[in-house]
C-alpha cells in the first residue's frame, strides 16, 4: 500500500472509529478528535476536565476500537514510583524477578496525575520520554504503541501536586473537556439509566496505528506552513518581542521548539483526518490551542485582567 493509499484507508479507519466510539460516547467530538490526533501522532494528551465527564470510559472505548491493551492508574499521595513500573519480587526458588508495573500497556490512563507526589509523577513522565523504565539496573522497553492520556481536576487543590511546566511540555495537548449541552445530557442519561450497555468493535489493531504513526511523519509540509507554524510559537516569547506586543504585555514565559515540533505533527495528522494530502494554516491553527496552551505562563498583568491563556493564543493567531 503506498502513501497515498494509506492517506485513504486512514480516512476510512477514523471515520469507522468515531462511529465505534459513538456507541458509548455521547458528542464529545472535538475531544475525541484530539484524543486520537495525540495517539496517532504518537505523543501523550493531558485531559483537563471536571469529575463526571467520562473521561476514563472515553479512553478505554478507544482502546477496545483499536484492539489495545489499556491499564487505569489512580494516583493518590501514597503512590510510589514502583507501583507504575513495577519491581523485583523473590519467588520460591529465592530468586528475583521482576514483575511488570501497570506502565506496561498501550494505552495508559493516569487519572489525577496531580494528587501524587513528584517523585511519582517522574517516574511515569521518564516512561513517557524514553518508552523505557529502569529497575535495578535493568532496561525495560515498552512495547508500541505507547500512549498516556492523564487526566487532571481543575477544582481540588488542596492535597494536589501540580505538574512543574518542564514536566507539561512532555505532553503534546492538553485537552480541555466541556460540560454537554442540554439535549447531549438528556442523551447520555437515557443511554446510561437502562439495562443495556452498548459495546463497541475493534476498527483496526496496533499494527496498523504504528503504520498510521509513520504516515503521518511522512506527509509533506510546505516551508510555508512550516515558517508559519514555527512564527506563532516565535510570538508567545515575550522576551523576542517589542513592548507593544502581546507577549510582552501579557506573557511570562513562551513556548519552547518542542511546541513548534508538535504543531507541525498535530497539523499534518489533523490534514490527513479530514482527507487532505499536505496541511495548511487551517490546519495548524485546528491544534494551535491545545498544544499551546499549557506551554504558555501569563504575567500577574494577565491574571489580575482575568485573561485566560486560550483567549491569548485566540489573539495570536
Amino acid at each position: 500500500m503506498n502513501e497515498k493509499e494509506g492517506a485513504e484507508a486512514f480516512v476510512g479507519h477514523i471515520k469507522l472509529l468515531k462511529k465505534e466510539i459513538g456507541r458509548v460516547i455521547v458528542a464529545q467530538h472535538q475531544t475525541i478528535d484530539l484524543i486520537l490526533l495525540a495517539l496517532f501522532c504518537d505523543g501523550h494528551a493531558l485531559l483537563v476536565g471536571l469529575p463526571g465527564l467520562a473521561k476514563t470510559l472515553m479512553v478505554q472505548t478507544i482502546a477496545q476500537c483499536l484492539r489495545l491493551s489499556f491499564h487505569r492508574i489512580q494516583f493518590t499521595p501514597d503512590l510510589m514510583p514502583s507501583d507504575i513500573t513495577g519491581s523485583e519480587i523473590m519467588d520460591k526458588e529465592r530468586y528475583m524477578r521482576f514483575v511488570k508495573g501497570p506502565v506496561f500497556t498501550n494505552v495508559l490512563l493516569a487519572d489525577e496525575i496531580n494528587r501524587t507526589p513528584p517523585k511519582t509523577q517522574a517516574a511515569l513522565l521518564e516512561a513517557m520520554q524514553e518508552k523505557m523504565v529502569t529497575v535495578a539496573g535493568t532496561d525495560y522497553t515498552l512495547a508500541p504503541p505507547f500512549f498516556t492520556l492523564a487526566t487532571q481536576n481543575p477544582i481540588e487543590q488542596e492535597g494536589t501536586y501540580p505538574l512543574p511546566e518542564a514536566q507539561l511540555d512532555r505532553f503534546m495537548l492538553q485537552i480541555a473537556v466541556q460540560y454537554p449541552s442540554l439535549d447531549e445530557e438528556i442523551a447520555i442519561v437515557k443511554r446510561t439509566t437502562t439495562t443495556e450497555r452498548p459495546s463497541v468493535s475493534p476498527v483496526m489493531d496496533a499494527k496498523e496505528v504504528l503504520y498510521y504513526q509513520q504516515l503521518v511523519r511522512a506527509v509533506p509540509v510546505t516551508d510555508s506552513v512550516l515558517r508559519y507554524a514555527i512564527a506563532l510559537v516565535h510570538r508567545t516569547r515575550p522576551d523576542v518581542q517589542d513592548d507593544k506586543a502581546l507577549a510582552t504585555r501579557y506573557l511570562q514565559w513562551g513556548a519552547g521548539p518542542r511546541a513548534s515540533q508538535y504543531l507541525i505533527l498535530g497539523a499534518k495528522c489533523h490534514a490527513l483526518m479530514r482527507g487532505a494530502y499536505a496541511p495548511d494554516k487551517e490546519d495548524v491553527q485546528a491544534v494551535a490551542s491545545a498544544v499551546l496552551s499549557h506551554r504558555v505562563i501569563p504575567n500577574f498583568k494577565a491574571t489580575a485582567e482575568r485573561i485566560v491563556v486560550r483567549d491569548l493564543i485566540g489573539e495570536l493567531l
